[in-house]
This record gives structure tokens, C-alpha cells and sequence, in this order.
């Protein structure tokens, strides 16, 4: 194992404040939206308040798992929570799925019966959402980058956001030219861009969850790589795989041409970590040295 990790734990107090102010403002806009869709008639306003609510959910759910994956390894968890913001960003992008189903199905319903919808409120409570849903969107956008977790709960608010623009753009359509119908079509559109949204997600994280080979990384080229250091005979039996954003593993036997000494090794181990750091981005290494062991020597071995 590499004595040294590099690892992005920047501001991790900042990430939970952030998380809390989102979750309080998507309160707001749930409780605000749902009255207003219910005296309005807007089924899209209904959607997003909706969508809000499951904003609430998933906000709470990745504050949890952040609060957790910063819990101490102990001997009965030896790997502590480190898996809990990939476990809450399927959780989210699972929710994004079921939800947006819904609100297409609830769409057809009010596509044939389309009913007179009080667009005023309905205008004021978009640009509620829109405005809220922005902040909270500005507040994430930073971790979003290097974090599955952080980045599933910023879809949620992003596509709320937009899912608000939505709602103000078919607002003022009613309100200047009653076409009451583009309420249900709207709510469709918010519908077909989460699931294209969340499955993107979705496959992200259960691939994490499976330990599935990281997609930018070349099996093929990690061996091709370390065969070429001196005294190296092959690295063979490997799994790849991420404990999560930040930690990317590596696990494999390496079978060398001569009976070299635990020094040796030493020096040939780190010139590995090197390589993979470097190369690859791998920054936990765990080889097992081999001479002239019988096993198998294919670079995947079915355990």
C-alpha cells in the first residue's frame, strides 16, 4: 500500500453548511409550490413542487452519507463509511428516475383534460423557484465537480431550477394567450430530462457500486506499463476498482523473473506507485510478489 494518498478533502465543513442552506431553501419552495399548485390548478407547479420534495429527500441523504463517509475506519468497518456518498448518489439518481415516470404519466392524464390554471400565482411561484434553486445551485456547483455525491445533489436543483423555468415560460403562455394545454406538455418535457439526466447518474454509480473497472482506465496499458519495469516477469490477477471519488484502487498479483529480496521489492513497489499515481490516477496499491508460483497468470482471474 502507497505510505502516501492524495486525497480532496477541501472545506468538508463547507460542503455540509452548503447542503443544510439548500435543504431549508427547497423546504421553502416545496411547501410554497404545493399551495400554490393546489390553488392554482397548475399541474406543473404541482410537478415541481414535487420534484422539490424529492430535493429535499436527496439533499438530506447526501448530507447524511457526507457526515458518515468522514467517520474513522474501525476494526469492524475497515474501510469506515467511505462508500456512503456513492450508495446516496444511486439512492438520488434512482428517486430523479421514479419521479420523472410519474410526472409523465400524470402529464397524459392532464394532456386530454386540460383545465383553466391561475397563471399569476403560478408565474410568482416559478420565479420563487427559480431564484432559491439558483442560489442553492451556485452554493454546490464547486464540489459538484469532484464528488458523485455532491454532483447528484446539484442535478436535483439544477433540473429544478430549470423545471422552474419551465413552469414561468408556460405561466406567462397561459396568462397571455390561454393555451392552458402547454401546462401538461411542459410537464412531460421536466419529465424526459430527468431520466436522461438521472440515468446518467445512475449508471455512474452503480458501476462504483459493482467495483466495475473505471471507464477512463485501460487495463491493458496499466500491464503493458508495469511489464516493462526490470526484473518484472507480469502483473496478473488485477482488479481495478473506486472505493470512491477520491480513492482508486488497485489489487494484483505480480510475478517476478527472479527470487528478488523485500528491499528489492521496496524499490520496485514504489516505482509502481509512481507509475500508477502518475499515469492513472491509482493511489492505493496493493501487489502481492510471486516467483515461480503455480497459479494463473491471465491479467483477469475469476475468483
Amino acid at each position: 500500500m502507497s505510505p502516501t494518498h492524495e486525497h480532496n478533502h477541501e472545506h468538508p465543513s463547507l460542503k455540509g453548511r452548503n447542503l443544510i442552506i439548500s435543504i431549508f431553501l427547497n423546504i421553502l419552495i416545496t411547501l410554497s409550490q404545493a399551495i400554490g399548485g393546489l390553488i392554482s390548478g397548475s399541474l406543473s407547479l404541482l410537478s415541481d413542487a414535487l420534484h422539490n420534495f424529492t430535493d429535499v429527500i436527496s439533499l438530506i441523504v447526501s448530507y447524511v452519507a457526507n457526515r458518515l463517509s468522514k467517520q474513522k475506519a474501525s476494526m469492524g468497518k475497515t474501510f469506515g463509511y467511505k462508500r456512503a456518498e456513492i450508495l446516496a448518489a444511486f439512492i438520488n439518481a434512482s428517486t430523479l428516475i421514479i419521479i420523472a415516470i410519474l410526472l409523465i404519466i400524470e402529464a397524459f392524464k392532464r394532456f386530454k383534460h386540460p383545465e383553466p390554471i391561475a397563471s399569476d400565482l403560478v408565474i410568482w411561484l416559478s420565479l420563487l423557484g427559480i431564484l432559491a434553486n439558483g442560489f442553492s445551485v451556485l452554493l454546490l456547483k464547486a464540489d459538484s465537480q469532484s464528488n458523485l455525491n455532491m454532483r447528484s445533489a446539484y442535478l436535483h436543483l439544477f433540473t429544478d431550477m430549470m423545471a422552474s423555468v419551465a413552469v414561468l415560460i408556460g405561466g406567462l403562455l397561459m396568462k397571455y394567450f390561454q393555451v392552458y394545454w402547454v401546462d401538461s406538455v411542459l410537464t412531460f418535457l421536466i419529465g424526459i430530462y430527468l431520466i436522461w439526466v438521472g440515468l446518467d447518474l445512475l449508471i455512474t454509480s452503480t458501476k462504483m457500486i459493482m467495483l466495475f473497472t473505471p471507464s477512463h482506465i485501460n487495463l491493458n496499458d496499466v500491464v503493458k506499463e508495469i511489464n516493462q519495469i526490470p526484473k518484472v516477469n507480469k502483473l496478473h490477477h488485477v482488479h481495478i476498482w473506486n472505493l470512491n471519488d477520491d480513492e482508486l484502487h488497485l489489487e494484483a498479483h505480480l510475478d517476478f523473473k527472479e527470487d528478488i529480496s523485500l528491499t528489492e521489492f521496496n524499490v520496485i513497489l514504489f516505482e509502481i506507485e509512481t507509475i500508477l499515481g502518475g499515469k492513472f490516477n491509482i493511489n492505493h496499491v496493493n501487489i502481492q510478489p510471486e516467483f515461480n508460483r503455480e497459479d494463473p497468470k491471465e491479467i483477469i482471474v475469476q475468483d
